[in-house]
């Protein structure tokens, strides 16, 4: 082969040695910007709030009161639910991930009808009618902060006549209150997680990222309920196919005395109530009655 041949056979080679680290560059590249992502934009893939409220507490036949909190430039929106009774205990209702106020109406009915609880029902900023930007993990909690003080300072409600109830991503809102003002009376964790962190480990695509350092939505309920002073009911059902009820059970083992848990067979996410029927409700009144008793 002649000098020429060997200079064209080098020139046409290039490209083909070249290729694999270029294809190698922009993976790294599309890799790093995937992170980027993920680490920016996480919230939304936690939360999913919608504005139109599809029902309310009329839906189910009960007075209510509309609630504005003003919290910064942005307000609050909630339905104060009273019961009959006017010393009524009261619950504090911090709902899940999904939608708002209007997909919880129905339970804050079951709690406050069939219960005797007074309600408070409240959406995140950026769910519902209440205003502000998407939700974040420090917002919710800001957003749960102003709902205690709310009732706390303005309705002037006494903290050992409160209980907090949460679902789902709610109950994580439950367990930082309930860390933060130990004079509650108690707090119920419905169909909650152990940490969004183990929560990503049950998705197969999360082990081709570095989720601990991307992750600063934590929500790590489980590093915090070893350090509760409050009475703590866990709630969840044994069918939950988008949590499963063994984070129950490990927040619970972490968790110190008093605490109850209960596991409804036939319960799903969303239907622990239904499916339990008086199991729900009377281990329900009976956690609430201990606590309040206290």
């Amino acid at each position: 082969m002649g000098r020429f041949d060997k200079t064209l056979h080098t020139t046409l080679l290039r490209p083909v040695r070249m290729l694999p680290i270029g294809l190698i560059v922009l993976a790294l590249v599309l890799y790093a910007g995937a992170c980027a992502y993920l680490r920016q934009a996480q919230e939304r893939f936690i939360f999913f709030p919608e504005r139109e409220v599809s029902e309310t507490p009329a839906t189910y036949g009960l007075g209510y009161e509309e609630v504005y909190l003003p919290l910064g430039d942005d307000r609050l929106h909630g339905w104060w639910i009273p019961a009959d009774r006017p010393d009524a205990p009261v619950v504090l209702y911090l709902h899940g991930n999904g939608i708002n106020v209007g997909a919880n109406a129905e339970h804050a009915h079951r709690l406050q009808y069939r219960l005797g609880f007074t309600v408070f029902l409240f959406d995140y900023r950026g769910y519902g009618k209440s205003s502000g930007p998407f939700p974040s993990e420090d917002r919710v909690y800001a957003d749960a902060e102003r709902a205690w003080q709310y009732l706390v300072r303005e309705r002037r409600i006494d903290p050992r006549r409160i209980v907090l109830y949460g679902h789902s991503l709610g109950g994580a809102v439950a367990v930082e209150m309930a860390l933060r003002h130990p004079e509650v009376a108690g707090a119920v964790v419905e169909s909650s997680f152990t940490s969004i962190q183990e929560m990503t480990a049950t998705q197969a695509w999360t082990r081709f990222f570095p989720v601990r350092w991307l992750l600063h939505q934590r929500f790590d309920s489980i590093a915090k309920v070893s350090r509760l002073q409050v009475p703590v009911l866990f709630i969840h059902g044994q069918r939950d196919q988008v949590i499963s009820y063994t984070m129950s059970e490990r927040n619970y083992a972490a968790t110190p005395q008093p605490k109850r848990l209960l596991l409804i067979a036939g319960g799903d996410h969303a239907t622990n109530a239904v499916e339990g029927g008086n199991l729900y409700l009377e281990g329900f009144r009976a956690f609430a009655h201990s606590v309040l008793s206290r």
